[in-house]
């Protein structure tokens, strides 16, 4: 079972709270501009902490298949056989290397970052190797 750290969903949190003490504080200022920026950034900084905290398990795998996580807070068993492929996607990019690990179902791909696994999607990947075999 992997799931985003919590450390993770609290700052999400603590940052929407900052944006709308932000946009607060801009509209008795008067600064229409900057309401206009922090408004839409406490909304969603906070709705992907409230994500992160109704639905922390991204993906688990068990003997039948994996559950993974499909839309904003559903979830969706995919069996085994159904699992075409579980790959890695590695890139470099000014100095910095990510990495996503990929499921694909045939008729979904699903993508987790390292933030959403809360391991390495290399290690993941592995693991559900292992696992799926």
């Amino acid at each position: 079972m992997w799931r985003v750290r919590r450390e993770l969903a609290v700052f999400k949190i603590l940052g929407a709270l900052v944006c709308a003490g932000l946009a607060v504080y801009w509209w008795f200022e008067g600064d229409f501009w900057g309401v206009i920026l922090a408004v839409p950034a406490a909304v969603l900084v906070g709705a992907m902490g409230l994500r992160d905290v109704l639905v922390p398990v991204r993906l688990a795998a068990d003997p039948s298949g994996i559950t993974v996580v499909h839309g904003f807070a559903g979830k969706r068993h995919v069996p085994w056989e159904s699992i075409w492929d579980i790959k890695v996607d590695v890139r470099r990019r000014w100095g910095l290397r990510s990495e996503m690990l990929e499921i694909d179902t045939g008729d979904n791909l699903h993508i987790f970052s390292a933030h959403d696994l809360g391991a390495s999607p290399t290690e993941v990947a592995a693991a559900l190797r292992r696992r799926g075999t």
